[in-house]
């Protein structure tokens, strides 16, 4: 139903955080598979992607991982973020719905001061993406990231919150 992509480059220790929040939805059937797509990682990144059980792509980046993901939607997230508790809900009532792109909520606990989210640059994927495969793959042939991808997209807000990932 959900295939989850993550884009990584040496991103070892964030890689296991967010895979063990998407333990809870693939237990209850709603995450079909993680698809890691790298780019150039010297770390232990693919140790990672592996011994979880997620499809590895060395090379290709996210268009790769958008063509083998089997799910009709996606979760782009970016590593190191979590899902909050009450995430699955959320989204598999989205995906009933069949809507528009959908995007988290920040948790309150990892918000940053009104100020400084307007002087800092904003990252597309600091609260996921929630998109069909089909758009995704439209999007993909003129984005050469993830976060290139994510970027500029109308999207709804999900109340389902999100731990955003520190800042490298």
């Amino acid at each position: 139903m959900l295939s989850v992509l993550i884009e990584t480059r040496n991103d070892e220790e964030g890689l296991a955080r967010t895979l063990a929040s998407l333990v809870g939805g693939a237990v209850e059937g709603l995450v079909r598979e993680v698809i890691v797509c790298d780019a150039g990682s010297t770390d232990q990144t693919h140790y990672v992607a592996e011994h979880a059980g997620c499809h590895y792509l060395a090379q290709g980046g996210i268009a790769a991982g958008i063509k083998l993901a089997k799910g009709d939607w996606l979760l782009l997230l970016e590593p190191g973020a979590r899902l909050a508790e009450g995430w699955i809900a959320e989204v598999g009532a989205h995906i009933a719905r069949q809507t528009m792109a959908a995007r988290f909520s920040r948790s309150r606990s990892t918000r940053t001061p009104f100020l400084a989210r307007v002087l800092s640059r904003n990252r597309a994927l600091a609260e996921g993406l929630l998109i069909s495969v089909r758009q995704a793959s439209a999007l993909a042939k003129s984005a050469g990231s993830a976060e290139a991808l994510a970027r500029g997209l109308a999207t709804k807000r999900l109340e389902a919150e999100i731990l955003v990932a520190p800042r490298p």
